[in-house]
């Protein structure tokens, strides 16, 4: 972990350009790998890049590149080394032995080390220890017993011959069992409180980290969820109701995308990224301002992709247009995505345009039908107001006459329980 001390730790970036990579992309890799250093505490002092067609086996970058490194730690006096790609088990400790100096982390391990800084609910952390050691289990160097503690119970040492790293690899195995459980429990928990909620319109809010969701957030819902000019300043998913004059939605904030975001910390958010699975509609939210705008876009498609979010309604929202300094750029974005709202939550521009464009397509994801009811069938009449939005009750002689707003999907359901409500 990174110190949190006064004197910052000085961090040398390293990236390699190979395969179908550009030099380009390199550069904005480490340069958002800066952003993530700075974040964790860290200060940037160097970059190094290499072009190579493929990555090396051993090293990462090549033996004449790495003596370059370990004489650029030595002349800066650099206290890390922050790799962009994820190092294997091999390579880090090749790496370290050659570096002596400095320490070896990779882009995945400098992610795991923000998350633990920010994770405050009894989710977050159990989501990020999980990561952490199915992170760390391939690359155990040396003993983790502590886990045994927190583990509790018997039968955790080893039998007569079982090595050191051996009982601290099923210490770990253990722990992550456990873990994955306390998951599971909270999961089915979350899943209670979304069904008690289904018939509301759920708004999620997806994004690059730090494109201004939160600020979003507030701004709609009046919530107070934590803003800072950081990555991955909130981990945990914040839910509230927003009222739209007569319309209700439920809006969802969650954790942050980020490129090159570690397959087992999306694995470990899983029950957290839910609410984006459940959503009727995902608000997509870009900084415009970005110079990399078009590919936080793609970055944030590919992790709903990876989320298996194919068939919701989606909405780009641009965010910080009034940091947009070249109008080119916004007449750009405009013709390329022409259903996207322009937005500046922190300056509230064209905030009642998006509010419009939400209504919109709420409307269009409902249906307003008449059902003739029983004078017997108050129960199912009051289970009613619990799935549908009751919009008018006529009292006729012989029957009840209930309009009602309802998802297009929920309405034959809705019909077939009327029907079978009154045999």
């Amino acid at each position: 972990m990174i110190e949190t001390n006064a004197k910052k730790e000085k961090a040398l970036l390293v990236g390699v350009v190979h395969g179908s990579q550009t030099l380009t992309e390199v550069e904005e890799n480490l340069e958002e790998l800066a952003m993530l250093a700075k974040t964790a505490g860290a200060e940037v002092v160097g970059e190094i890049i290499q072009k190579r067609s493929k990555i090396h086996a051993a090293l990462y970058v090549g033996k004449g590149k790495t003596q370059e490194i370990v004489n650029t730690v030595k002349i800066l006096k650099v206290d890390m080394v922050i790799f962009d790609d994820e190092l294997t088990p091999a390579q880090t400790k090749n790496l370290q032995k050659e570096i002596e100096k400095a320490r070896i982390i990779d882009r995945s391990s400098l992610i795991l080390d923000i998350f633990v800084r920010h994770a405050s609910s009894k989710e977050s952390k159990t989501q990020v220890e999980l990561a952490q050691l199915q992170y760390l289990l391939p690359r155990l160097t040396r003993a983790w017993t502590h886990l045994e503690r927190q583990r509790g119970g018997t039968g955790t040492r080893g039998g007569m011959g079982e090595t050191q790293i051996e009982v601290d690899r099923r210490l770990i195995r253990n722990r992550i069992s456990l873990l994955k459980s306390e998951l599971t429990k909270i999961e089915k928990q979350r899943n209670t409180r979304r069904k008690s909620r289904d018939e509301m319109f759920k708004v999620a809010l997806v994004g690059y980290t730090n494109a201004g969701k939160s600020s979003l957030m507030n701004l709609l819902s009046d919530a107070d969820v934590l803003v800072e000019d950081k990555l991955f300043a909130t981990l945990d998913t914040t839910v509230r109701k927003v009222d739209m004059g007569e319309h209700e939605i439920l809006l969802s904030d969650t954790v942050g995308f980020i490129h090159k975001l570690p397959h087992h910390l999306v694995a470990s958010f899983k029950s957290t990224l839910q609410e984006v699975r459940h959503a009727d509609l995902i608000l997509k939210v870009i900084d415009l301002s970005s110079p990399q705008y078009e590919r936080h876009l793609d970055t944030v498609n590919e992790v709903l992709m990876d989320l298996g979010v194919s068939e919701q309604e989606t909405l780009t929202v641009f965010n910080k247009i009034d940091l947009v300094t070249d109008q080119q750029i916004l007449a750009s974005a405009k013709k390329d995505h022409e259903q996207a709202v322009p937005v500046s939550a922190t300056r509230q521009i064209n905030v009642g345009q998006l509010e419009e464009a939400i209504i919109n397509i709420r409307r269009g994801d409902y249906v307003v039908e008449t059902l003739r009811l029983e004078h017997s069938q108050q129960k199912f009449l009051a289970s009613l107001h619990r799935s549908a939005e009751v919009l008018d009750i006529q009292y006729e002689e012989d029957h009840l006459k209930v309009e009602i707003r309802v998802k297009k999907g929920a309405l034959e359901q809705i019909k077939k329980q009327s029907t079978d409500s009154s045999i």
